[in-house]
């Protein structure tokens, strides 16, 4: 029989449980909170923050090490090899990369956010395996949960060890569970002295969890006397008895990922590895995520860098019709896209980053915003980046060497930055997540009005106090700056794009208010339309990253270079949000939804005759893991997977 049961949860209860994990208050104000109740703090990104001298010292001099590091590392042998050597792993080691964000006191490098992601920007230029083996070392691997909620004494434990070069890995993922942590099977039950517990499950997808020295794991402790229960997190020695990693998955990019199937079967974990309390593990990897996002644009912007760099050089060196192809307005208008959207992503990666090392800004919002909307843009930039390379872009960086031409691997790219939509929650999570920030004022002012098993009593009483909120806060969406020319002036040339952004984030407000008043309870499924909402406040939140960045850039010797990119891109941004407003109440969401509840239904399956589906079984895969006989020879194959089509 199977040790771990297949858990179910309802709608409510995976909701609930959500909503007991995600920060609830707010102690420091939020740029991106207030852009979404339509009030345009500018005050709080601007002036551009910028790291001090000092900090700003320390991380070029420990650039420059890097960087000659990385001179020495071939990207190309990872790909080929599809794993990444050890001899390079020991050299990152060696000048302290997996301790980039550890704090000194414990054998770290204690960079700043900044500098972190300007190594992660240099590491994952060479191979973005590189990064993404640092990132989910440090960003949602031990240090980060440990710096947030560890004990002194784990922190001393297990920090030196992380900086010194043991890998660490994040298990939360399960062959059942994806979004939906009220799912969770994995279990961690106290044993009889209480001295410990014991976990049994299976974890999916575990970035460097096959190479991994230490864990962060996330299970269920059951509820009992004595025990507050719940999802908790512990860290857990990677070769503890019961523990087997049963494969390294491969994927269509990041070759060099070192990704697998990890299983336990009653792994005894000291009590003292518990982080935080029982019962806190799912708000402990939320809070880690809000700094381990911006990981991923660092990434993003790293790659954006060098499409830059590619479309630069074969648009002035490739000619066609007598005339170099960059000189052809098709491919001039991909290039200027390229470079207007890279300043863009810069301004946002750095504007970020700097505001999680000031702290004093709740960035939760603003990072989600910066992980979703560099995911997606960076895509964009690699897709035009193959498209003007065409059929070089299409053929690997292999094939290209091996006829004498210039490995530049386009197609790698395309599939490399593709995970960056799924990692540390999918595209559409992440819009979902931030919907529930972006509505948090109006759940706290008129929460019972849209929840479906509010009672009449709870409405009536929330309806008093909503009446008083948008009584005060509705009228003030009307006017703003925005409407005022002379608003904004001391951004000169981009003070219409800032004005535009006032304009525009007072619309939206208004725009979730009309859905609230047309859809209220049923607000929550127009996923499609908030979704978009999301997106319209990405757009704003970039445009006003790269004018305040444009602004500071001013003087300096790059100065009238960036804010010809930052009008650009502000302008191409401007077609995108009128795009998305009108998409707003001008769409086929309805349709959409009708039609596929027919394709599920069977209706159209006539459409899908024709081809041939070689893929293996009838059906969506299940897995069930048993375990084995407790013999000798089965020690360290403990269970045995059982796998079921349906």
């Amino acid at each position: 029989m199977s040790t771990v049961a297949k858990v179910d949860a309802t709608e409510e209860q995976a909701r609930q449980l959500v909503e007991e994990s995600r920060e609830a208050t707010w102690s420091k104000p939020s740029f991106a909170k207030e852009l979404f109740l339509g009030r345009y703090r500018v005050d709080l990104i601007h002036p551009f923050p910028r790291p001090s001298a000092e900090d700003t010292a320390e991380t070029d001099a420990y650039l420059t090490r890097l960087r000659a590091y990385c001179e020495t590392v071939d990207g190309s042998v990872i790909e080929e090899q599809g794993r990444i050597p050890e001899q390079y792993v020991r050299g990152l080691a060696d000048l302290g990369c997996f301790g980039l964000k550890i704090p000194r006191e414990y054998g770290g490098q204690g960079l700043s956010q900044v500098g972190y992601n300007r190594a992660l920007m240099l590491a994952g230029s060479v191979h973005p395996s590189l990064g993404a083996l640092l990132s989910a070392h440090q960003s949602i691997g031990v240090p980060e949960p440990l710096k947030l909620a560890g004990t002194p004494e784990q922190k001393e434990r297990f920090l030196p060890r992380c900086a010194k070069g043991a890998i660490s890995a994040f298990l939360l993922t399960e062959p059942d569970v994806g979004s939906d942590p009220a799912r969770m099977a994995s279990t961690a039950t106290p044993t009889a002295d209480g001295s410990a517990y014991e976990l049994n499950g299976v974890k999916l997808w575990t970035t460097n969890g096959v190479v991994a020295e230490l864990l962060v794991v996330m299970a269920r402790v059951p509820k009992s006397d004595g025990h507050r229960g719940g999802i908790s997190a512990f860290v857990v020695e990677a070769d503890s008895a019961g523990i087997t990693v049963e494969r390294r998955n491969s994927f269509m990019g990041l070759r060099g990922l070192e990704n697998g199937v990890t299983r336990m079967y009653n792994v005894r974990v000291p009590r003292e590895n518990l982080i935080g309390r029982e019962g806190d593990g799912l708000k402990i990897a939320l809070t880690t995520l809000n700094a381990g996002r911006l990981a991923i644009p660092a990434l993003c912007t790293a790659a954006a860098k060098w499409s830059l760099k590619i479309a630069r050089e074969w648009s002035t060196a490739r000619v066609q019709w007598g005339r170099p192809v960059g000189e052809h307005a098709a491919v001039s208008a991909k290039v200027s896209y390229i470079a207007a959207t890279t300043y863009a992503l810069e301004a946002v990666l750095d504007l970020s980053a700097t505001m999680c090392d000031e702290n004093r800004n709740d960035i939760r919002i603003e990072a989600a915003l910066a992980k979703l909307w560099s995911s997606e843009m960076s895509c964009r930039i690699a897709d035009e980046l193959l498209q003007i390379r065409g059929g070089r872009g299409y053929e690997t960086a292999a094939s290209l060497r091996a006829r004498g031409e210039r490995a530049v691997g386009a197609e790698q790219l395309v599939r490399d930055l593709r995970i960056n939509r799924i990692f540390e929650g999918s595209s559409e999570i992440m819009r979902l997540l931030i919907a529930r920030e972006m509505a948090d004022a109006h759940m706290a002012a008129a929460g019972a009005l849209v929840d479906r098993h509010a009672e009449f009593k709870e409405k009536a009483r929330s309806a008093v106090g909503a009446g008083g909120f948008y009584a005060k806060w509705f009228p003030q969406l009307a006017v703003g700056p925005g409407t005022t020319p002379a608003a904004f002036t001391d951004f000169g040339p981009l003070a219409p794009h800032m004005r535009f952004v006032e304009r525009m984030a007072r619309k939206q407000a208004r725009a979730l208010v009309y859905g609230m008043a047309r859809w209220q309870a049923k607000l929550e499924y127009r996923q499609v339309f908030l979704g978009r909402l999301v997106d319209i406040g990405a757009e704003l939140f970039a445009m006003s990253a790269v004018c305040v960045r444009a602004q500071a850039d001013r003087g300096t010797p790059d100065g009238e270079a960036a804010g010809e990119l930052a009008d650009l891109f502000c302008r191409q941004a401007r077609i995108r949000v009128r795009e998305l407003f009108d998409a707003l109440w001008d769409n086929t969401d309805d349709e959409d939804v009708r039609v596929a509840r027919k394709v599920f239904d069977g209706r159209y399956r006539w459409l899908e005759e024709g081809v041939l589906d070689q893929s293996e079984g009838t059906g969506p895969w299940i897995a069930e893991w048993q375990p084995g006989p407790s013999t000798e020879e089965n020690l360290l194959r403990p269970w045995l997977r059982v796998d079921k089509y349906q």
